[in-house]
């Protein structure tokens, strides 16, 4: 599992400046970021990760977005001409990331893994926190540096969704 050790050699590697900031307490999930560190949820990055159905089959995808605007399943499930868009079980969301569910960050995600990224976190501000994969540290970085080192694709997740949309990508509760 990737860890918060991981993270800072990979950043320091990368010559990339960043603080891992010791949280006041354990954090179950990445949504507690904003409460922990009393700061805008804006500014807080959390992966989610769905089970994706398309033609060809099933797979994860990570979806990094601020904690104030969560992907909708909709929105994925339209970006990827998907036929069904779930929220992924915790097993996957382990396996497919290699980082604990709920606490995914961003960086040194797998190559395989289909990755994209919200393009309203380009304006999010000039320093994000986002999880590092253990339950009481984050990582802070620099937005235009963590939006440069993520490997994704960057699309539109503000879209609205039709009603079409909601009948062809139905939440799987």
């Amino acid at each position: 599992m990737q860890d918060a050790l991981a993270i800072h050699r990979w950043l320091l590697a990368h010559q990339v400046h960043h603080e891992i900031v010791r949280l006041p307490r354990a954090m179950t999930c990445a949504e507690e970021l904003p409460e922990l560190l009393a700061v805008s949820p804006a500014t807080c990055v959390v992966v989610t990760v769905f089970e994706v159905t398309t033609r060809v089959g099933r797979e994860p995808v990570a979806v990094v977005a601020s904690a104030d605007s969560p992907p909708r399943p909709g929105a994925v499930g339209g970006a990827l001409g998907a036929r069904r868009v779930r929220p992924a079980s915790a097993f996957t969301v382990n396996s497919a990331t290699d980082y604990a569910a709920g606490l995914v960050c961003p960086l040194l995600l797998p190559d395989g893994l289909t990755t994209l990224v919200d393009e309203r976190l380009a304006g999010a501000g000039d320093l994000v926190h986002t999880p590092t994969g253990e339950r009481r540290t984050a990582l802070l970085i620099r937005t235009d540096h963590l939006l440069s080192l993520v490997s994704g694709k960057t699309i539109d997740l503000a879209q609205s969704r039709s009603r079409r949309e909601q009948a062809t990508f139905p939440l799987a509760g």
